[in-house]
């Protein structure tokens, strides 16, 4: 093989393996929700790595771990959701709990989240936060 072919050879072969690590690295880079606090209008969320609280207006609620985040920043997580009522709580009562799916997007700086109750099957809205942010809560009373 004449040294012009090798030469051609061997570039095309650098070229094809950058673009094979850059895509790995792209797709690969985040595979666990950030710890810490996530806030936005209405929502806060505490990710201590192996579950979450999740505050809102007039409920609260827990997600369960692990975090994993797919390569496009996409997650699918399971939880509990509480409905709360202005006033007292009396003592011995049930609380309003449901088992609650949270879907989303991150980035690991802003995430877009989805919260449905699944049974029943409700939409409770979706939620724009950003890591760092305490949230802005108007709570029942």
């Amino acid at each position: 093989m004449p040294d012009f072919q090798r030469i051609k050879l061997v570039c095309l072969l650098s070229l094809l393996s950058i673009f094979v690590v850059s895509a790995v690295a792209r797709n690969g880079r985040m595979q666990i929700l950030p710890k810490g606090t996530w806030g936005g209008p209405h929502i806060r969320i505490i990710v201590d790595g192996k579950s979450a609280t999740v505050e809102y207006d007039c409920a609260h609620g827990t997600i369960e771990g692990p975090f994993s985040i797919d390569g496009d920043g996409k997650f699918n997580f399971t939880g509990k959701h509480v409905r709360e009522r202005g006033g007292p709580v009396r003592q011995g009562k049930a609380q309003d709990s449901y088992p609650a799916q949270y879907n989303g997007w991150t980035d690991g700086k802003r995430m877009t989240l989805a919260v449905t109750l699944i049974k029943p099957n409700e939409d409770l809205g979706t939620f724009e936060l950003t890591h760092g942010d305490e949230g802005r809560l108007w709570k029942c009373k």
